[in-house]
């Protein structure tokens, strides 16, 4: 059996974030996400990986490598456009061979991982297999239908009326029956090839679909609430360590990491908490949920539920909550100026200021 991994996305909703840096990379408790889908992939048995890349190849290529640091083998697989789930299967085919196969989103997050699904899927081994989570708003999501036994009869890809609340989840699986319906299908109004619509044909042919509905927690990080979201699920399941310095005058309390090379000058740290290596933190509060990653400077001031990238400086701004700062950001208090209004207004305007 192999897998399939997307990493493709441009990550418009992460944006600025993504304008520099692929959606799969950004770190949820100082590890890419990307990273946490690869080791369940890891920890089901799979080894063979096929990695769908698009324009942020290189970069998902520079942390990967060859798999070898997951016990995995890698193999990348070029998208030149994001067009759709179904498309990258199409385009894996040559690779995926004859094989069963789960294909994973790259930017999901799944607590507890893939084992048992994957075990699951072996023994039974039906056509396909999908995973549905139950959610208030289906509308962004591709749904499902059940009948009165829990069969699936239905798939629907961002419906504006869904006919449930169940969501697809990123993780699918199959047999090579799956190459079949993807040469079946035609683009979406979106112009783009979808997977729902794929399986979709399996279930008009009558073939073997079967559904797991999962009531662990589950994330698209495709925004930056979600991710903020995700790393604070992540940071519940801390264990303190203390490897780095962290002086008389300062406090940590809780579940807190402080990575060795870090140092902790005259602050208070609340847990689950995380200070990446390198990073200095002075004269500075870091409240929960808050994730530092590597080379920051914090100095006189507070921070918290936020996610901070590597090599950026936050000083002296009071108090910052629920934001992802991306890499190599300076954020520092503006300059004082003489309180003043500026205005240019159109005609017939109304304003009211606050005096």
């Amino acid at each position: 059996m192999k897998a399939l991994v997307l990493s493709g996305g441009a990550g418009t909703r992460l944006r600025p974030i993504t304008h520099t840096s692929a959606k799969q990379l950004v770190p949820v408790a100082n590890k890419a996400v990307l990273f946490y889908g690869l080791e369940s992939i890891a920890a089901a048995g799979i080894t063979e990986v096929g990695v769908i890349v698009g324009d942020t190849a290189p970069e998902i290529q520079d942390a990967v490598g060859d798999g070898s640091k997951f016990g995995l083998e890698i193999t990348y697989i070029p998208q030149e456009r994001p067009l759709g789930l179904a498309h990258a299967v199409l385009i894996a085919r040559d690779y995926l061979g004859d094989d069963d196969f789960v294909m994973y989103l790259g930017d999901n997050f799944i607590v507890g991982g893939i084992a048992g699904l994957v075990d699951e899927f072996r023994t039974n081994r039906p056509d396909a297999q999908i995973l549905l989570t139950r959610v208030q708003d289906a509308r962004a999501f591709g749904v499902a239908e059940l009948d009165d036994t829990g069969q699936v009869v239905g798939l629907e890809e961002k419906p504006e009326h869904p006919k449930s609340d169940l969501a697809l989840v990123g993780v699918y699986l199959f047999t090579p029956l799956i190459h079949d319906a993807v040469r079946a299908i035609t683009p979406s109004w979106r112009g783009e090839l979808e997977i729902t619509h794929a399986i979709q044909h399996l279930i008009d042919a009558r073939a073997d679909v079967r559904c797991t509905v999962i009531k662990g927690y589950w994330k698209d990080t495709g925004n930056v609430a979600d991710m903020l979201e995700v790393n604070r699920t992540v940071l519940e399941g801390l264990t303190r360590r203390i490897d780095g310095e962290v002086d008389d005058a300062s406090e940590t309390v809780g579940r807190v990491v402080v990575e060795e090379g870090a140092r902790i000058v005259n602050s208070r740290i609340v847990g689950p908490a995380v200070v990446g290596a390198g990073t200095v933190v002075e004269d500075s509060y870091i409240g929960p949920f808050t994730s530092i990653a590597q080379n920051c400077r914090i100095s006189d001031s507070e921070l918290e539920f936020s996610i901070v990238l590597r090599d950026s400086s936050i000083q002296g701004v009071g108090r910052i909550e629920s934001s992802l700062i991306g890499r190599h950001v300076e954020v520092t208090p503006a300059p004082s100026v003489p309180s003043a209004h500026r205005l240019v207004l159109g005609d017939h305007s109304k304003v009211q200021i606050h005096t």
